[in-house]
């Protein structure tokens, strides 16, 4: 069995002060922020690649598809999740531009075969300024979750039905107002849903939408989720990986730097820890996200219950999302 608890605490986030600190330091990290030029062209890359192999692999039996969705486009898939993680903060177009951002977001959400983009953005802001805060970080898990989840077993199945909760939790605990943009991803979306079925063929789209349900859940790239904010060591609730799977998703692993500085763009995080090294290198940190899976399920400490939690102190303007933009 895991822990019965979540990890209360009464001190406030990390990030905030540690940037702080940084930049009083160091304040040339400041050079470091803006956007990312290459963003958008390695995101249409990989949307031409899922709708030419959504194509090829029309033909192929059920079996076939759903290994390759799970080896191919499960990759892709969740590599196009974490551009759009990377254009909700505003990292395509720069803060100048939101919406340029916002409708960039929109079109590369298309292999995804969900709406997923803008609704994403609002939630997650929430998660960055209110991180740990139990009634508006829609990241940590529901108490339900930790109790009916708490062995070996049923953390493997929690695992894999992680993409399911991340849909369901928001709309449960902390459900927010349809924005104008996001009826427009959801029209847009079942729009080219549409097109893909009637000019491709069913199997294609469900090839696109299994590979994004496969890639968020048990899967070596989706240790990322476990990775950043589990708490594997005592006291500390984020965590950077550094391993090899940064080069192929937009260096998601430098969490802790990512938190601090969200306005940097994920190509230039490992220059932010090369500036400020003191900062970062005595944190614990991860090498290998296969064996943050491992760990998850096989260590009875570890479990949705291993997240630090704090009481709700974001007050009643929660739902304004000019405030959540400060987050970036």
């Amino acid at each position: 069995m895991s822990r019965t608890d979540f990890e209360w605490v009464y001190t406030e986030e990390p990030h905030a002060t540690r940037r702080k600190q940084i930049i009083a330091k160091y304040p040339e990290v400041k050079n470091l922020m803006g956007h990312d030029p290459n963003l958008k062209w390695i995101m249409l890359v990989l949307l031409i690649f899922q709708i030419v192999t959504c194509a090829l692999f029309q033909s192929f039996s059920w079996p076939i598809l759903v290994i390759l969705a799970y080896s191919i486009g499960g990759v892709v898939n969740h590599i196009m999740t974490l551009g759009v993680h990377e254009i909700s903060h505003n990292l395509a177009f720069g803060h100048s531009r939101p919406l340029a951002n916002r409708f960039l977001g929109i079109l590369f959400n298309i292999p995804l075969g969900i709406p997923y983009s803008v609704s994403f953005k609002k939630y997650h802001m929430l998660h960055h300024r209110y991180q740990g805060d139990v009634e508006i970080d829609m990241d940590l898990p529901s108490e339900l979750e930790g109790k009916l989840f708490a062995n070996q077993y049923t953390k493997i199945i929690w695992l894999i039905l992680q993409p399911f909760f991340y849909v369901i939790r928001p709309l449960l605990i902390k459900p927010m107002p349809l924005t104008l943009l996001e009826f427009i991803n959801i029209i847009f979306q079942i729009i080219v849903d549409v097109l893909i079925w009637k000019f491709i063929g069913i199997r294609a789209l469900i090839y696109l939408t299994g590979s994004t349900f496969l890639s968020l859940g048990l899967h070596p790239i989706a240790g990322h989720f476990i990775s950043e904010h589990y708490m594997f060591k005592k006291g500390f609730e984020t965590y950077s990986y550094y391993g090899y799977l940064n080069k192929l998703t937009f260096n998601v692993g430098y969490h802790n730097e990512h938190h601090d500085f969200p306005s940097i763009p994920g190509c230039r995080l490992p220059m932010l820890k090369k500036i400020a090294p003191e900062f970062y290198d005595n944190l614990p940190h991860h090498t290998s996200w296969f064996r943050v899976l491992y760990d998850f399920v096989m260590d009875p400490d570890i479990g949705p219950y291993a997240r630090i939690k704090r009481q709700g102190k974001g007050g009643s303007n929660n739902n304004n999302l000019s405030q959540d933009e400060k987050a970036e």
